[in-house]
This record gives structure tokens, sequence and C-alpha cells, in this order.
């Protein structure tokens, strides 16, 4: 059952009389776009309903339904969120996802990608807040962090349900790489092995994880790349997606809890910059730049 609530917005409503008293100095066309525009927003002003939940003045706290004070009080953070993201109560899933927290994403190294904003972040005297928030908004990348993540689910989903239709992995494989040109969760930059997927497997299987179709799905995948000329392994992006694949996340479930992931790396990384002297991270001089100058625009692939 939706859980609404009115709230005042007052400055809104006076801008929209402010627009209405002037509307006959506006040409029709404009005139009837804005009384458009008015109508579709109409029915959410001074009104939001949602199935999610609230806070209420009387002191009640809803979360899909159930009263956090009473219901959920007694749940674990990472239980909470699974609850939050994907309406699941499962204190296996959630020790499953807070392992793959501390196994796999949140190595305290200024050096990688996300956490250089926070060192940086140090080193120029801003907040702890802003350092996480900027770490955390470049983990959104395309080779690393949440797209993969996100995209090698998805992979395997597709995968399993083409697999089901009659096509064989290596058409799948091969499809896959002809349209975008890798294969989300499988090769990585500087070692080819990816030393957390061990621990990672260990650790699921002393929960009762690790045997389903979907991590299997992703170990036929990874021997069937080493035979081709790529010779792509398997990074832990593709062991973690078919790990909650197994058990029922969706892509966009999965990216959603791992959203905060990388977090207890950032966070060392901009306390260790903080002592370090201001604009001293990384610092480059001019003299080992070599430069010939621009002699053309670069085009850029659409």
């Amino acid at each position: 059952m939706p859980w609404s609530k009115r709230n005042s917005v007052g400055e809104n409503i006076h801008f929209f009389q402010r627009a209405s008293r002037s509307q006959n100095n506006w040409s029709k066309p404009i005139r009837e776009i804005c009384m458009t525009v008015h109508s579709k927003f109409e029915r959410y002003e001074d009104n939001w309903q949602t199935s999610m939940g609230g806070w209420s003045p009387e002191g009640e706290v809803i979360l899909r339904g159930k009263a956090l004070f009473t219901e959920l009080n007694e749940k674990t953070w990472m239980e909470y969120l699974l609850f939050a993201a994907t309406g699941r109560e499962s204190p296996k899933i959630a020790r499953l996802m807070e392992a793959m927290w501390v196994i796999c994403t949140s190595f305290p190294d200024p050096r990688i990608w996300n956490n250089r904003i926070a060192a940086l972040a140090g080193t120029a005297r801003s907040t702890g807040v802003l350092a996480s928030a900027g770490a955390l908004a470049v983990t959104e990348a395309t080779i690393f962090g949440l797209k993969p993540i996100k995209g090698a689910t998805d992979f395997f989903y597709r995968a399993e349900g083409r697999m089901t239709q009659g096509e064989t992995l290596e058409e799948i494989v091969q499809s896959e790489l002809k349209q975008f040109r890798s294969v989300y969760g499988y090769g990585r930059p500087i070692i080819n092995k990816d030393e957390r997927i061990e621990p990672m497997m260990e650790f699921a299987k002393s929960l009762g994880c690790g045997n389903g179709k979907f991590i299997q799905l992703a170990f036929d995948v990874e021997r069937y790349l080493l035979q081709t000329r790529l010779r792509y392994r398997m990074n832990i992006a593709a062991v973690c997606a078919a790990l909650l694949a197994d058990e029922g996340l969706t892509p966009t479930e999965f990216y959603h809890m791992a959203t905060l992931a990388f977090t207890a790396g950032v966070i060392p990384c901009f306390i260790d910059a903080e002592d370090k002297d201001e604009g001293s991270f990384f610092p480059l001089r001019i003299s080992r730049i070599n430069s010939s100058g621009c002699e053309g625009l670069r085009k850029w692939r659409k």
C-alpha cells in the first residue's frame, strides 16, 4: 500500500502563481506548452506517493512496509541495505556482499583511480565527505567499478537465456566480442590474474555458495577465452556478478548494493594524505612533460 505524506513547498507554488499572472504576454504556442507541463506535474505539487517508506512526525519510520524501530531494528547494516535496495531479507546474501566489500573493492592504495581523488582532496585540504563523494562518483567507470559489475551480471543473464535457446557458448561470446569488443568481467590491466578470486570463492563456499549455474558459466567463459587469441582471464567483477546472480539479484539490484562498496579504501587514502604537505600528491615538474604541440584535432569515436 503506498505510503504518502504532503509537505509544503510554498516557493514552488508562488512561482507557478507568478507565471500564470503573466501568461497573457506569452505567445500562444508557448502558453499551450506551459499549460501542458503544468498539467503534467500538477498532481505532484505538495504530494509524493511512495511504496518505499518515510518518516512521520509521530515518530514512525517505515521502509518497504516494515517499521524500522520494531521490525528492522535488529538487522545488521548490510542486511538493512539489502532490504532497502532489493526488498529481500537474507543474512547469507548480506554476509556475501559484505565479504565482497572487504575482499574485492576497498584497497587502501592512492594509486587506484578512485582513491587518487580522495588523496588529492586530502592534500588540497578539502573535506572527507567531498573526497569520498568525488571518489565514489568515478567508481561508475567503464572498465572499472560499477559498470563492469552491472555489465557482467547482465551478460550472464543474457548468456544463460541464449544457451537455453540452443546457442553455444562460443557463439554467445563471439557475438559479445563482435558487438562490444570485450566481455564484462574478463581481462585486467597490468596483470592478467586476479588475486581476489581465490579468497572470494573460498569465503563464498563457506556460506554454501559458489556452486550455482552462473558461477559455473563464469568459469566456462574463462576457459573458452583462454583458448582464443585474447587469452582473457576472469576478473573479480565476473565472480561477484555470478555469485549474486545465483542468489537471484538482478543487475540493477547488484549495482545499488555496490554503490558504497569502495568507501573503506577511499577513506584511509584521504586520512593519509591529510598529513602530507599541501599539494604534494604526485606532483609533476614541467621539465618531465614532452609536448610537441597540437598538430590537429583528434576525431573522437561517437
